[in-house]
């Protein structure tokens, strides 16, 4: 299958070595864009686009997007494992439709506690219940609808994908999930401990779903 009208976005914090093993997994003939808070280290591939600045995940996906020049952009966070599969369900889900929010399933890789498996069914769960996907859960979008919703959040330390997500569906962006697994590194839960990252996790999340709908609202009746 040709590559698709599509650029693949990733975040790379200042110290972020995981980026290496996803940039040898995405197909070579794919458009990526790697935006990090370090400068290019040697040894990098030509085809892929470098884009230096500050750090901020909001701020240095909106600088990657900035750049891009394709229909479809797809942000994929520097610690994700991805199947040789999914580039050709990625690639006919955005051949199929023209808008949306697409996203892929989730897993955690075996780096941390067992009970991460159960954090994996609930985002699932969530996404097609709610049609409210995390980042790492890989979101595609098309370039028009992202710049419409003025792109991620630059002023938030965490959570800029679930404010977007929000923001996308009041909108009135549908949600659906892109057939594939992605598998995302558990060692947040690991390092911080499950439960206490857990209910971190929900608090945070119930907070920011609140004010994400609550802009959105504001937005509207303007």
């Amino acid at each position: 299958m040709p590559a698709p009208d599509l650029t693949v976005i990733v975040p790379v914090g200042p110290v972020d070595p995981a980026w290496k093993m996803l940039l040898d997994q995405l197909p070579p003939d794919w458009k990526v864009i790697v935006a990090a808070a370090c400068a290019r280290p040697e040894g990098v591939d030509q085809s892929v686009a470098w884009n230096s600045g500050p750090a901020g995940r909001g701020r240095q996906l909106n600088a990657g997007a900035a750049l891009a020049d394709s229909h479809w952009l797809w942000f994929v966070h520097a610690d994700s494992q991805l199947d040789a599969a999914v580039f050709e369900t990625v690639a006919t889900w955005c051949a199929k439709r023209d808008r949306g929010l697409g996203y892929l399933g989730l897993e955690f890789a075996s780096d941390g506690p067992g009970l991460a498996k159960l954090n994996a069914v609930g985002a699932n769960l969530r996404s097609r219940l709610f049609g409210l996907p995390y980042g790492d859960q890989a979101l595609c979008i098309s370039a028009r609808e992202f710049h419409q919703l003025n792109g991620f959040r630059e002023d938030l330390e965490r959570g800029e994908d679930l404010d977007f997500v929000v923001r996308a569906r009041a909108a009135g962006l549908p949600a659906g999930r892109i057939p594939g697994v992605l598998r995302t590194s558990a060692r947040r839960y690991r390092d911080h401990g499950w439960l206490r990252t857990t209910w971190q996790h929900q608090i945070n999340a119930c907070r920011l779903i609140r004010d994400a709908r609550a802009s959105a609202h504001r937005h509207q009746s303007q």
